[in-house]
């Protein structure tokens, strides 16, 4: 039942990211040629000629749009998820496109055009998602275009996964009871009710129109998977596993696999994809590079101070823990006083710290003394987002009194971060600071690097934590 409503929305999906792909070329070559906002004295091509490619385009988006999961049902999945697929795809569909023109020989067909078509495809594509995203959720609020489940197993984690359905109408679950080997028949679980024991799911597969089962039981119970399993293999219904071990788990697991062993990762890191890594870093640079020339006159009105102000270096070199606990020379403009090498290693800046220039005081509270930093964006020991790096000494000592503070350097750490936007920042709490930085790995996306930028540029700069 369902799985025709999802091969019927796919067919649909297909349409209208056709009509999305041939809007965006059409868009573009208007944009390229009808505007007056670019030069056209170099126009070769009639507009038949540019609409051509459509015929290879549109297949090829197609196929990419499937290949990276775009047609697989993402009721559950979160929306930024799906927009770093069209993003991901619309790359890759691009890549495919220009080596095809270069091949061909197609050295007339307009660069501009085919920039303002990956830009007009990706934000149409993402529109269009996101408003049928929520449309249907709408619907399955209202009842319609439901996935029926049955839960085996109303203990905690049955009785978990069943509170979480019941929040969360919109994603269109609907629970027609449980099986349970150790509750009655009748027995209340969140708002539904346990139908029997284990030895009735076939029956209940039988006599209920199931669209998928959710096994969630204990550990003790484990010698009747094989049969559950069997059971739902042999009538066609899915089936998905709630594992009993998942509470001792740190963070959202993913699996992997080595030939025939199944490996669970406790601590799933987006960060660790190849495209992921190289997007990340290709942005790093190109933002850098454009931060270093907008601040230049800053930088250089900033050393000139520091030079005229205070006697010793403009800039300050302290080496930080980074990317896989490997140490490294982090740059900051000079704020404090010259002092000894083995006091900088230990010392924590306070609030009203005598070791402060007058003009240190001022770089720091506007963050004007992290812009150094762009340059170690630069070189790869940091990144404009992720987590603050910090000095050998204070690693050593966080990470026997604080639980998890060495998952931090799983990713590159950052000039900015989801801690320091929300205020952990200077002298404050190490444990919330710990807790944004996890939660930062664990959920990176594109969309909250550009999320964490523009609370920088909004909150970020000034802070009355940061000494």
């Amino acid at each position: 039942m369902i799985k025709s409503h999802q091969r019927l929305l796919n067919r649909f999906l297909v349409f209208i990211d056709a009509l999305v792909i041939t809007l965006s070329l059409i868009l573009s070559w208007f944009i390229r040629f009808q505007t007056g906002v670019f030069d056209i004295s170099q126009w070769h091509l009639d507009f038949y000629t540019y609409m051509m490619p459509l015929v290879v385009i549109i297949p090829l988006y197609l196929l990419t749009y499937n290949a990276v999961g775009l047609y697989s049902p993402q009721r559950t999945k979160q929306f930024d998820h799906e927009i770093l697929l069209i993003i991901k795809s619309n790359i890759i569909g691009l890549l495919i496109l220009m080596s095809a023109l270069f091949i061909i020989k197609q050295i007339h067909y307009s660069r501009y055009v085919l920039l303002l078509f990956i830009i007009f495809s990706i934000i149409l594509g993402i529109l269009e998602r996101g408003i049928l995203r929520l449309i249907l959720r709408k619907f399955r609020s209202k009842g319609f275009n439901l996935k029926h489940i049955l839960i085996i197993g109303a203990g905690e984690l049955g009785c978990s996964f069943a509170c979480k359905i019941e929040n969360n109408r919109q994603l269109g679950y609907n629970i027609v009871g449980f099986l349970d080997a150790d509750k009655k028949v009748g027995y209340k679980v969140s708002k539904s009710y346990v139908l029997g024991n284990l030895d009735y799911l076939e029956s209940t597969i039988i006599n209920y129109s199931l669209d998928e089962i959710i096994i969630a039981i204990p550990l003790q119970q484990y010698d009747r998977l094989n049969d559950i399993i069997k059971l739902c293999e042999k009538y066609g219904v899915k089936a998905q596993i709630i594992p009993d071990y998942y509470k001792y788990l740190p963070a959202k697991p993913y699996v992997d696999q080595l030939e025939d062993i199944t490996l669970i990762n406790i601590r799933h890191v987006p960060l660790d994809e190849a495209f992921n890594k190289l997007v990340k870093r290709t942005i790093d640079v190109v933002l850098s590079l454009i931060g270093i020339i907008i601040t230049s006159p800053i930088l250089l009105l900033t050393a000139a101070v520091i030079k005229v102000t205070s006697p010793g270096p403009i800039l300050f070199k302290q080496t930080r823990v980074g990317l896989h606990r490997r140490e490294f020379d982090m740059y900051k403009f000079r704020s404090m006083k010259v002092q000894r090498e083995e006091d900088e290693q230990v010392q924590w800046t306070t609030k009203g710290d005598p070791r402060k220039t007058k003009f240190g005081s001022f770089i720091r509270k506007t963050s004007i003394d992290e812009l150094p930093q762009l340059f170690n964006v630069l070189k790869g020991d940091m990144s404009l987002i992720g987590p603050r790096p910090e000095r050998p000494y204070f690693v050593e000592k966080f990470r026997e009194e604080i639980p998890k503070y060495m998952i931090k350097h799983h990713v590159r750490p950052g000039i900015t971060g989801w801690a320091q936007v929300h205020g952990w920042r200077g002298d404050t709490s190490i444990k919330q600071r710990i807790l944004c930085d996890i939660y930062y790995i664990e959920n990176w996306s594109l969309w909250l690097d550009i999320k964490i930028i523009f609370m920088t540029i909004f909150k970020g700069f000034v802070n009355k934590n940061a000494y």
